[in-house]
């Protein structure tokens, strides 16, 4: 198993910018693929971004791209979101998600999640 520890949310402005990480522990960090979800109230969890356990590639939801970054650390066992250019539209729960599969953006897929924090954009 793997545990997952988000942190690096918080209150930030539009146009502003946060970057989030993803801690790991347990079993070893680069056997799993990770991924970013957000959740906004009343809303369905929705992919954000993920990275395949050697951080050669990653992937993107439409409405992040060009504007979030995702990478990873193998030695630091963290996984990272950069979130730039921040809008009132990006206020949600973000989880980080980790899972020995492919890169897929269905929650259902993941096996282990973290307990979220709170990104607020205030306009």
């Amino acid at each position: 198993q793997v545990q997952l520890v988000e942190s690096g949310g918080g209150l930030v402005q539009a146009g502003g910018s946060l970057r989030l990480s993803c801690a790991a522990s347990g079993r070893t960090f680069s056997s799993y693929t990770m991924a970013w979800f957000r959740q906004a109230p009343g809303k369905e969890r929705a992919f954000v971004a993920g990275i395949s356990r050697s951080g050669g590639s990653t992937y993107y939801a439409d409405f992040v791209k060009g504007r979030f970054t995702v990478s990873r650390d193998n030695a630091k066992n963290t996984a990272y979101l950069r979130m730039n250019s921040l809008k009132p539209e990006d206020t949600a729960v973000y989880y980080c998600a980790a899972d020995g599969g492919p890169l897929v953006v269905t929650p259902l897929q993941y096996d282990y999640w973290g307990q979220g924090t709170q990104v607020t954009v205030s306009s």
